[in-house]
């Protein structure tokens, strides 16, 4: 008995879902497909009734929500993107390393220098400031000096009594502790860069001296350290 709805020797297609690889890259042979090429599995089962190979139209909706990643290969990369190597990569790091090194040591020597110029400055400023300082204790105890020699002259003639004494004497030790110091005796070998020859006498009798020698110490010298305020005003005798 011949089915009317077969007469023409079609058969009749199931009814229902209907699932269509739409893959773009073979699962099994792993190469790209061609849009139009049937499948290995629509290969295998041949043509169907009306010699559909069961590729989907090219113009046809695709379903909404059916992500696909056309341009990622089996391996997740993308083609076309640039892969740096390994050995590139270290060489970039390396000449980075070497960058910033160099940095390192740019900014080291900078701070070196700056330190070094900063001790020569506080250096400087030391130095200047003692300058500063001894000068004017210079200046000062070159006022007292007219100031001492009166107390001297005063002090041979036994003038210095009472209270003028304890004064002269408070003076005196101010003098002494900012480094003022008297110099100049009978008998010393006659130096002309610490003393000044007034006069010249002749030996004492009796006396032999060898070279110039001070006789007689009119005025005494006073220093600082090394530093001449007054040479001491002196009689000398001998050549």
């Amino acid at each position: 008995m011949t089915d009317p709805e077969n007469v023409n020797g079609e058969e009749e297609r199931p009814e229902g879902l209907h699932i269509s690889d739409k893959r773009r890259f073979d699962p099994e042979t792993y190469e790209r497909r061609v849009p139009g090429t049937p499948t290995a599995d629509q290969a295998a089962a041949g043509p169907g009734p009306s010699g559909d190979t069961g590729a989907e139209p090219a113009d046809r909706a695709e379903p909404t929500g059916q992500v696909e990643d056309a341009d990622e290969t089996e391996e997740g990369e993308v083609p076309g993107e640039f892969v740096v190597p390994d050995d590139v990569s270290e060489l970039v790091e390396d000449a980075r390393v070497v960058e910033l090194e160099s940095q390192v040591r740019e900014r080291t020597e900078d701070l070196q220098r700056l330190q070094a110029e900063y001790v020569n400055y506080k250096r400087r400023v030391d130095r200047d400031r003692d300058v500063a300082r001894q000068t004017g204790i210079e200046s000062v105890m070159n006022d007292l000096l007219a100031v001492l020699d009166d107390l001297r002259s005063a002090r041979s003639h036994e003038d210095l009594t009472g209270g003028f004494k304890a004064v002269a004497e408070e003076i005196e030790k101010v003098a002494a502790k900012h480094g003022l110091e008297a110099y100049g005796v009978e008998g010393e070998a006659f130096d002309p860069q610490i003393h000044e020859a007034l006069m010249h006498q002749p030996a004492p009798e009796g006396t032999e001296v060898d070279g110039p020698t001070v006789v007689a110490v009119l005025q005494p010298g006073y220093r600082i350290g090394e530093r001449i305020l007054r040479p001491a005003r002196v009689a000398v005798t001998g050549a």
